[in-house]
């Protein structure tokens, strides 16, 4: 099977399903969400790509010069390569919808994706930090998006949180935010607000 630019996970979905592209966090793998992203939407297919990048053997989606540091050059790499990906295998899988969720880093690239390309049709974005102001995007209107975090992330702080969530609504974006009383760990509230989302 081609990688396509990433070692990765497929499970192929239903003909005419939607695609659910599943992005770890630093340290996971192509492992970490994958069983999750197929009990989310069972008939779809399933992508789980490894991030590219070691920051002392953890994986990534791309590099950081610091905690909440972004080399931008690489960011920027990153993000064309993922979108490539995401487009090429969506088109050989000739999905219905294009759905992306994605945790911390994954989370992160994700995000930029949607800023510089839009490229997904709905996307969950779990603890994102986006530490810079995003360019204004005209392809953003009417995309579902779900933003999650935790009101004391000391990771992703939650005024970075509400700036990206607000970026989103100025872009008309048809955007949801959830919040829980916790940190950068992934709660149960959580995880039924993506089924509710992905569900709608």
């Amino acid at each position: 099977m081609a990688d396509h630019g990433y070692v990765h996970k497929l499970k192929a979905g239903r003909p005419g399903s939607p695609i659910l592209f599943v992005l770890h966090g630093t340290g996971g793998d192509e492992n970490q969400f994958f069983g999750f992203g197929a009990e989310l939407l069972p008939d779809a297919t399933i992508v789980s790509p490894r991030g590219d990048v070691s920051e002392h053997g953890a994986a990534r989606f791309f590099r950081r010069t610091g905690e909440g540091v972004y080399d931008m050059a690489d960011l920027a790499r990153a993000t064309g390569k993922m979108a490539n990906f995401v487009k090429t295998l969506a088109a050989e899988h000739e999905a219905s919808e294009i759905i992306g969720l994605g945790y911390s880093n994954g989370a992160n690239i994700l995000a930029n994706v949607l800023i510089e390309e839009g490229v997904f049709d709905k996307a969950v974005l779990m603890h994102p930090l986006i530490p810079f102001r995003p360019k204004d995007n005209p392809g953003l209107p009417g995309r579902k998006i779900l933003v999650t975090a935790g009101e004391r992330d000391p990771i992703c702080p939650p005024p970075l949180t509400q700036a990206l969530a607000d970026y989103f609504k100025a872009q008309k974006a048809e955007l949801d935010l959830e919040w829980h009383s916790g940190g950068h760990d992934i709660r149960q509230d959580e995880v039924a607000a993506i089924g509710r989302f992905l569900r709608k």
